[in-house]
């Protein structure tokens, strides 16, 4: 009933000193649930001239805004284009002097990452604890190394996957397959099979492109004996299942059947 909701909305609007910030924050939350961000933004503006200093928006109020403007993007283009609007944000409320927290500064690690501008990222990442008083957290991490194996900066993203573990954090299932699939890409086969072993002893699930791409690029190097052998562990060890076993083999016949024929 989002026509009926918009109707309180503008009555509550045409009352300049009522409400309060958690109510035009629910108004906000509503509206960018209804995908009606226009009227969100809308909301913010209204918030940001109240005389009612009750109204102003805050923390809570940013970071809404940031969710919302980072889920609108399905490719770099439009998230580059959303994140130039979630930079000048982030700006204005630091100029208003609006503390980030966490989510934040998060929200912009992850705009700068799915915008295709890691060199972005990493900079707040290494202010986080220095200018803003707030310690990067497991997503912090997982948005960095998934953005960096994204560029094929396996260095840098083994690096921090370090720091991160030295930290007491796990990389995420995404971040593994990331740093998989960039090793085993970049030549760094034996780094690769390394991680692949560690992600599931951390109980994280390999996906069926990790292991084509790892068992690929092993072939690619003419060791084929041991892509074979590897396919042949990760069944034993219930890795992989009777259907993606066949399916995996079927794919390595197709790309290098003649050299696998010719393995005793």
């Amino acid at each position: 009933m989002y026509q009926e909701m918009d109707d309180i909305v503008n009555q509550v609007l045409a009352i300049p000193l009522l409400g309060s910030e958690a109510l035009y924050n629910t108004i906000i939350y509503y509206f960018i649930e209804a995908r009606k961000l226009t009227r969100a933004v809308n909301i913010f503006k209204h918030m940001k001239s109240s005389r009612n200093l009750s109204c102003r928006p805050s923390i809570r109020t940013y970071n809404l805004l940031f969710s919302a403007l980072l889920s609108r993007g399905s490719n770099f283009y439009i998230n580059h284009m959303y994140m130039e609007t979630t930079r000048c944000l982030f700006k204005q409320m630091v100029n208003d002097g609006i503390e980030p927290d966490i989510i934040s500064l998060n929200s912009m690690v992850k705009g700068y990452v799915l915008s295709l501008h890691v060199n972005d990222a990493l900079p707040i990442f290494h202010q986080m604890g220095v200018v803003y008083n707030c310690q990067p957290n497991s997503f912090t991490y997982d948005y960095l190394i998934h953005g960096l194996c994204a560029q094929g900066r396996t260095n840098n993203a083994k690096e921090l996957c370090h720091e991160m573990k030295g930290k007491g954090f796990i990389p995420s299932t995404k971040s593994y397959n990331s740093l998989v699939n960039a090793l085993a890409l970049g030549g760094e086969i034996e780094e690769a099979v390394n991680y692949l072993w560690e992600m599931t002893e951390k109980q994280r699930s390999v996906d069926f492109i990790t292991y084509r791409t790892v068992l690929d690029e092993i072939c690619r190097k003419g060791r084929f004996q041991e892509a074979m052998k590897l396919l042949k562990e990760l069944q034993e060890k219930d890795l992989v299942d009777g259907h993606a076993y066949r399916k995996l083999l079927y794919v390595l016949e197709d790309d290098h059947g003649n050299s696998l024929a010719r393995i005793d």
